[in-house]
């Protein structure tokens, strides 16, 4: 197969008439100043945090509850929601995300996955059920995917029990252990596919077994970290110390890791976490959403530190309006303008650097147009009024911050073409699946 474009960002930077040749999904060859082709093509980053099952309830939690509202009210509404939820529920809704997702521009998802069993806690015969789920949306939609089964062991850093809602999440070590082990079985039917592991956070998971987690996989490892100020109180004074300084401390973080959120961290903590290599999982529209906070995203590359971006509740699925509150938030924080901006534009920074963190966060080889790596790519629509006559890192500024999602004319995931056209190629038959999920759930609440 081959892919032929007019430009082209690669590694080393723009280059014009690019073909793109691709064998056994990856790239094979990257060829130059071969006239004829169209559009712009850059490397689709993956959403590295994602909760499908969350989608089938955006725009649901909108109302003012008693007090303040806050993410912990939200949270009560969501255990409420999923009590309703059956694992054909969960493959519809699953599909319909990797569907919007492709046609963001995202080449892949890492799926932090903690929805395990039945309604109280109830094992099912397979005790992956749920992942294999998961997995067929994936197998259906051609998305890439890396699955990552949550460890959520307690309530709260004092170890109380699970109640309610949380019992569908619901493990103990060795429970866990059977989950992983049937999920990664699961993901072999995926020529793409990958597994890691998720601690769901210092408060759902012990100490003992935030110890030996990250050693049950040689995949990534992914942990909810200082989202919430709530979050930080508990865990300071339970352990003693802040979350990402008491992680610092106690865990082995490195390029393997993917701390999410991290929106409550001080300066020294930024610059600590960072030199680890660990790379920030960002998910800039749920965190304005919940109300979390603003990551500090310039004292964070400052320190060297990688990041990507993702959905996480999937109120909203568009790659490029993660990215645009990505900066937009550190201007209203900062008073100023293209703050994410170095050498290269602000668009360019968003789109290369979101590739290179959430290729690593998936523990996938993708990320860049170049040989070998897998064929994640995204062509932009330069015919499109929003990037007429544009060039280069124009091109990239005009999509994130005066585009819309629109301009994702076509999106390969491991060299399968699954969105042609501004459309992906199962569309319709997801989409009507979905909307009777819908329609079932929403009269049930």
């Amino acid at each position: 197969m081959r892919i032929h474009a007019e430009q082209a960002l690669l590694p080393e930077g723009w280059a014009r008439d690019v073909v793109v040749s691709v064998a056994g999904g990856r790239i094979a060859t990257v060829q130059r100043d071969v006239p004829g082709g169209r559009g712009c093509l850059i490397p689709a980053p993956v959403n590295l945090h994602s909760h499908m099952f969350q989608r089938a309830m955006a725009g649901l939690t909108e109302a003012r509850t008693a007090g303040q509202d806050s993410f912990w009210t939200w949270r009560t509404l969501m255990y409420r929601f999923l009590e309703q939820l059956s694992p054909e529920d969960v493959q519809a809704i699953a599909a319909q995300v990797m569907v919007e997702m492709a046609e963001a521009g995202f080449g892949a998802v890492a799926e932090f996955h903690y929805l395990h069993h039945g309604v109280d806690g109830q094992i099912y015969d397979d005790p992956a059920e749920m992942a294999a789920r998961i997995v067929q949306a994936a197998k259906e939609t051609g998305l890439g995917l890396t699955l990552l089964p949550v460890l959520y062991e307690q309530g709260g850093c004092d170890g109380r029990k699970l109640a309610g809602g949380q019992l569908r999440f619901g493990n103990d070590f060795k429970s866990y252990y059977d989950i992983l082990e049937a999920s990664s079985e699961h993901v072999k039917v995926l020529p793409d596919g990958r597994t890691g592991v998720a601690p769901h956070s210092l408060r759902a998971v012990s100490r003992g077994s935030l110890a030996q987690v990250a050693g049950l996989t040689s995949g990534p490892v992914h942990l909810h970290i200082a989202e919430q100020m709530a979050e930080v109180t508990e865990v300071q004074a339970a352990y003693g110390a802040r979350p990402v300084d008491w992680a610092l401390a106690n865990l082995p973080l490195d390029g393997r890791w993917c701390m999410i959120h991290a929106t409550q961290m001080t300066a020294g903590e930024t610059a600590a976490l960072a030199a680890t290599g660990a790379v920030a999982g960002l998910c800039p529209i749920t965190e304005a959403n919940l109300g979390d906070g603003i990551f500090d995203g310039t004292g964070w590359r400052a320190a060297g530190g990688v990041w990507g971006v993702g959905s996480d509740s999937n109120v909203r699925i568009s790659l490029r309006e993660e990215l645009q509150l990505l900066e937009y938030s550190q201007r209203l924080r900062d008073r100023a303008r293209a703050v994410l901006a170095d050498a290269r534009s602000t668009g360019r920074v968003l789109i290369e650097e979101s590739a290179r963190g959430g290729a690593q966060a998936a523990g996938r080889d993708a990320g860049r147009i170049a040989p070998g790596a897998w064929a994640d790519l995204t062509l932009l629509d330069t015919r499109s009024l929003a990037l007429e006559g544009l060039q280069g890192d124009a091109v990239l500024d005009a999509f994130v911050f005066a585009g819309d999602d629109g301009l994702v004319t076509d999106l390969w995931s491991a060299g399968r073409h699954i969105v042609q056209d501004g459309r992906h190629i199962a569309r319709d038959a997801v989409a009507a699946r979905f909307r009777k999920v819908l329609q079932r759930l929403r009269g049930a609440l």
